[in-house]
């Protein structure tokens, strides 16, 4: 990975980063030993997240592996996606999902 990619992909978690603080009013904090240890982007509550901002997002299921990989019998995983000009996408298993909107219905 060259340095550009990777800068671009420290940004990405710093935006997210900034949408969780600025929409929940938590702080999310990277995981910086990411590189040398592997492991999640962004920790925050039981969810550890993988952040992708690419030209294009098409390897989810690769994404979402590496997320759950990460996770322990008490954290769960996510992915949070944008491609070039769009707009950040989460990406959850369906159980999840299906827990999250039912906490609201």
């Amino acid at each position: 990975m060259g340095k550009s990619q990777r800068t671009k992909g420290a940004a990405g978690e710093r935006e997210v980063c900034h949408l969780i603080r600025d929409h929940l009013g938590i702080e999310a904090k990277r995981n910086l030993t990411q590189t040398r240890e592997g492991g999640y982007d962004i920790a925050c509550g039981p969810y550890r997240l993988e952040v992708k901002r690419r030209a294009r997002i098409g390897q989810v299921y690769d994404w979402m592996d590496q997320a759950e990989a990460s996770c322990d019998e008490k954290t769960r995983p996510a992915v949070i996606a944008r491609a070039d000009g769009k707009k950040w996408l989460a990406i959850l298993p369906v159980e999840e999902f299906l827990r999250l909107i039912g906490n609201e219905l």
